[in-house]
């Protein structure tokens, strides 16, 4: 799988993103960010960093319906 067929965004979420990042660098770094340049960081967030946030999403989400699992062998019904 390509690096760029990894995670979607619509456009306006990409769009909502884009801001914050404007937004955070500007309130915490008291740094103006021009639309590209946060675009930018935003590709590198998606690129490098997300594919480990989504991977700890799989595994947590892999253990919660492993012991879901478990729960559902105690309504068995024995002789």
């Amino acid at each position: 799988m390509k690096k760029k067929d990894r995670i979607k965004l619509s456009k306006e979420t990409r769009a909502y993103m884009i801001s914050e990042i404007k937004r955070y660098f500007l309130n915490e770094r008291e740094e103006e960010l021009g639309d590209l340049a946060a675009a930018l960081f935003l590709d590198f967030i998606i690129d490098e960093l997300a594919p480990e946030f989504y991977n700890q999403g799989v595994y947590d989400s892999c253990n919660f319906m492993k012991d879901k699992c478990e729960d559902l062998l105690t309504i068995q019904i024995y002789k």
